[in-house]
């Protein structure tokens, strides 16, 4: 399998999971000429993808479903709330298309050789979730925009190979910065978006001896930097009572504008 983050943050969300047989994306939250150069970077291009995997409604994780959709027969599943969001927040009324497939939460369902099982998340979307995606005996974690997590979260993603994992702000940048009140109220609450801190604590729980690679990801570019999230991260694990060490672990910031480091394994 090959996992990467083509584009991820406050701005933008598109991730790249592949097989040798089957290639999805989930979300297209950057513009179609930008998914189509990470896709380039990897040999692939549009016309390969299998499916696009849409986590909710929000601009910054659909922003090229118009586009793509308008020159490309490619089915795209999403929950029926997401959905309905993409539909209402269309002004033109052009996202009617009928390749939108609904899928529900803990229900697996198919493509080509890999098996995708949706996880709810706790966020301000309609129907917002993260994703299990299974391929022989491996399993990658996609689960951002998450303003909290619980031991259904840890749940869904213990066992993973891989995970992009969402570090979108570091708390003190956030308070002290010059977001309105409202906003900063919103991303610090439960459905909001997960702290540095929050994130090293839930990766704790989900450290294993068969990891090849973790990305920090969404992180937020007014109240987050790259080397705080990963440090920050970093800390958490090593003052952590478990059994390992952030050093045993490739963790890395998934990149803004170009494609990440690509995990193969």
């Amino acid at each position: 399998m090959r996992f990467t983050s083509i584009a991820s943050g406050s701005s933008g969300n598109c991730t790249y999971i592949g097989s040798d047989n089957t290639h999805i994306l989930i979300d297209a939250g950057v513009s179609k000429k930008r998914i189509e150069q990470g896709l380039n970077e990897l040999e692939l291009s549009l016309s390969d993808l299998d499916a696009i995997f849409v986590t909710h409604e929000h601009v910054d994780h659909i922003a090229a479903l118009h586009t793509i959709l308008k020159k490309y027969d490619i089915p795209i599943y999403a929950t029926n709330g997401t959905i309905e969001g993409i539909r209402n927040s269309d002004k033109k009324g052009e996202m009617t298309d009928s390749r939108f497939i609904t899928v529900c939460a803990d229900k697996m369902v198919t493509v080509g050789d890999m098996m995708i099982n949706p996880m709810t998340i706790s966020h301000d979307a309609n129907e917002p979730c993260g994703y299990r995606v299974f391929c022989g005996d491996k399993k990658i974690g996609v689960a951002t925009d998450l303003g909290c997590y619980t031991d259904y979260t840890v749940d869904c993603l213990r066992d993973c190979d891989a995970l992009l994992l969402e570090a979108n702000h570091d708390i003190r940048m956030l308070q002290t910065g010059p977001y309105p009140y409202q906003l900063k109220r919103r991303i610090l609450g439960d459905t909001g978006h997960l702290s540095n801190e929050k994130s090293g604590e839930l990766l704790c729980k989900l450290l294993n001896d068969k990891i090849k690679g973790i990305f920090l990801g969404h992180l937020s570019k007014e109240n987050n930097l790259p080397e705080l999230a990963f440090e920050t991260v970093r800390v958490e694990i090593d003052m952590n009572d478990n059994p390992y060490s952030s050093s045993d672990f490739p963790i890395m910031v998934a990149e803004r504008s170009v494609l990440s480091l690509v995990i193969s394994f």
